[in-house]
């Protein structure tokens, strides 16, 4: 697709958030919120002609490698949202990608994100064939107080489920979707934290894709005011999750 008449190299999108999208208590699910701020995202990169289809072309895709988001609250139900995102760095294969939550003029949610050009075809990274010098690059503005942290694969932790990757799990690249390895983990935990708005930040490391038919295992720990979690397929490791609470 061309590049959008009113592409712009900072974009926000506004967004209504509905029943579906909510935990019981009428709030925002941290597992939706991750959603809004990747579709935001996506059409970023639709609007600077570097859609899933534009890419498609080339039997490429974005693959989310690294994920940090900061929550100062999370919004409810009806509220509408804005999300603005703009790229921070973009070199060969890689791309930084910053995203900021703001409701009623407050900023209430910092992202930095951390992406991949894979070969879908080919099911490896490469460098990203189209053109993107049109997408003004702004590394010093930053929307988290914290960068990305390589999270630690060593520490002790127990068993807590084990699942198959079924199709609800699949996204269009035809792999386990990346918000999914998050939403398995939380469903381990005691909800009501959660549900208090306890989780103030959390960092996620994808190590590699999930497909259909695979079996995996969850691993979790915690220390003061930590969880952390790794799933496994055949005692290697394809995520890593650390949540920080208040």
């Amino acid at each position: 697709m061309p590049i959008a008449d009113n592409f712009t190299s900072v974009y926000s999108q506004e967004w209504e958030i509905n029943f579906l999208q909510c935990h019981p208590n009428g709030y925002l699910k941290q597992t939706e919120l991750c959603n809004l701020l990747q579709l935001t995202a996506g059409s970023h990169a639709e609007m600077g002609g570097m859609s899933f289809t534009d890419m498609q072309q080339h039997n490429q895709a974005w693959v989310l490698s690294r994920m940090r988001v900061e929550v100062d609250e999370l919004p409810k139900w009806r509220d509408k949202v804005t999300v603005t995102t703009w790229i921070a760095d973009l070199q060969g294969s890689r791309s930084v990608r910053a995203l900021e939550m703001w409701l009623n003029g407050k900023k209430i949610v910092g992202s930095l994100t951390y992406w991949a050009v894979f070969n879908t075809s080919l099911r490896k990274s490469e460098a990203l064939a189209l053109p993107h010098d049109h997408f003004e690059k702004y590394p010093d503005r930053l929307p988290t107080e914290q960068a990305f942290a390589k999270l630690d694969l060593s520490r002790e932790a127990e068993l807590v489920a084990e699942r198959r990757i079924v199709l609800s799990d699949l996204d269009i690249v035809f792999h386990a979707n990346n918000v999914k390895y998050l939403e398995w983990c939380l469903d381990t935990l005691d909800y009501k934290p959660l549900l208090k708005q306890q989780l103030k930040s959390f960092d996620m490391n994808f190590l590699r894709e999930l497909k259909y038919n695979d079996e995996v295992k969850i691993y979790s720990g915690e220390t003061d005011k930590q969880h952390y979690f790794t799933i496994q397929k055949e005692d290697k490791p394809c995520f890593a999750l650390e949540l920080n609470w208040k």
